[in-house]
């Protein structure tokens, strides 16, 4: 990580470079009263340091018009978390969104789905590509189910969803320059998730049942929408990068907002929705 942002920053000092690879890595994890220690211990190691901030405005724009155009509420804080998702996305191939139900998990990677095909129409930087979305609950279904099995009378293999979506998102790759999520919508279990540690890690391949592989590029991530990491073994969790997206960051206000936008003034809504848009 700290390589990555050297390569791309050449004329910045190395321990800049080393303190925004931290900040990368474990800021987006953190709880809003673990920041401030956070910042204390990086001023404690690198006195009288000032950190640039990472330039983030098309993306920050994009995000902002985006979520106006979807009829929700520009939170900043909210905007951050999105932010913050692009960046993990940059420096790991699986990532998990943390969080309580209607924290924002959803909205959060929709939204810079939205803002990456926006400023890919806008021509703004090659960097941002459109981005094709797999979604599934894998708790709601069983281990063959989700991988494939053999039938035990004819011996025949049945693929699984989440082999078979892999698979079109692989073959995808080769045809174009989108980037393609496989989003996994359900708690972490424990047995049907240590069968991705192949995939999250340096091989990149999913290994199947039949004795099939499934290479994995870098045009592709893997992102877990969970509750919490109660079951998810060390193993699973040190492949991943982390995005907490805390209660606080969506309070009741932006929802209430939105809600009447859309319920009690459905005029004034579409008209701020198009001026968005133009």
């Amino acid at each position: 990580m700290a390589g990555g942002q050297k390569r791309a920053n050449p004329e910045l000092h190395e321990n800049i470079s080393l303190i925004r690879a931290m900040q990368e890595a474990n800021v987006p994890r953190f709880l809003a009263q673990d920041l401030p220690l956070f910042d204390g211990i990086i001023s404690d190691l690198y006195p009288n340091l000032e950190i640039p901030a990472v330039d983030y405005g098309t993306l920050q724009s994009a995000v902002e018009a985006v979520l106006v155009e979807s009829g929700l509420q520009v939170v900043p804080r909210f905007v951050t978390k999105v932010i913050e998702l692009y960046q993990t996305f940059n420096v790991r191939f699986g990532v998990m969104a943390v969080g309580p139900t209607g924290g924002g998990k959803s909205c959060c990677y929709r939204a810079l789905q939205s803002a990456m095909g926006k400023l890919h129409k806008e021509g703004t930087d090659k960097a941002y590509q459109p981005v094709n979305t797999y979604v599934f609950n894998p708790k709601c279904i069983t281990m063959g189910e989700l991988y494939g099995e053999f039938n035990a009378l004819t011996q025949e293999w049945t693929d699984g969803i989440a082999s078979s979506m892999i698979r079109q998102a692989v073959s995808l790759t080769s045809q174009n320059d989108d980037f393609q999520w496989v989003v996994f919508d359900g708690p972490v279990d424990a047995l049907w998730i240590e069968n991705m540690n192949t995939v999250l890690d340096d091989n990149m391949t999913l290994c199947l049942a039949n004795s099939e592989r499934i290479k994995l590029n870098t045009k592709m991530q893997m992102l877990f929408e969970v509750q919490d990491l109660a079951v998810a073994s060390p193993a699973t969790v040190s492949r991943c990068g982390m995005v907490y997206l805390t209660p606080e960051n969506m309070t009741w206000e932006p929802r209430v907002a939105s809600w009447s936008q859309r319920e009690l003034y459905p005029a004034e809504a579409k008209d701020t929705q198009a001026r968005g848009v133009a």
